[in-house]
């Protein structure tokens, strides 16, 4: 095999530098869609499970950015408790960027004491709880 396609094959399996592009894209998982078309992202390494509470972190890119009053936000990123028999869900924390490669802050969220309430399909709770807690 030549060098250069040696070179090309070993640069096109090697992961990608971190905060690139590619390493952004390799720790999130696409785990479906909100009812107004965002992609919803978990990170299955971040999944654990504690007294029947499921506790997973998630990314959410907005399709068209929500205006804050620090600017628009592209990106939240959450971190979500969810309880399966009982089919409702808790934020534990909520990031929202305005640009999430820079790590500039619109908003940041982590209430005291959690509280459990119903998901919703317009963000991404309803589509978390769906996707960890299968209705049987």
């Amino acid at each position: 095999m030549p060098v250069a396609r040696t070179l090309l094959l070993l640069a096109a399996l090697a992961p990608a530098a971190p905060g690139a592009l590619g390493a952004q894209a390799g720790r999130w998982k696409d785990i479906g869609k909100t009812s107004t078309g965002n992609t919803v992202q978990m990170d299955p390494k971040s999944v654990t499970t504690k007294d029947g509470i499921i506790t997973a972190s998630f990314r959410v890119a907005y399709v068209t950015p929500v205006e804050y009053p620090k600017g628009k936000v592209t990106v939240v990123r959450a971190i979500g408790m969810f309880k399966c028999d009982a089919r409702t869900v808790a934020l534990k924390e909520s990031t929202s960027y305005i640009d999430e490669k820079a790590g500039k802050v619109a908003d940041r969220s982590a209430p005291k004491i959690p509280g459990f309430g119903p998901a919703f399909t317009s963000n991404f709770s309803g589509v978390a709880l769906d996707y960890l807690c299968p209705k049987k």
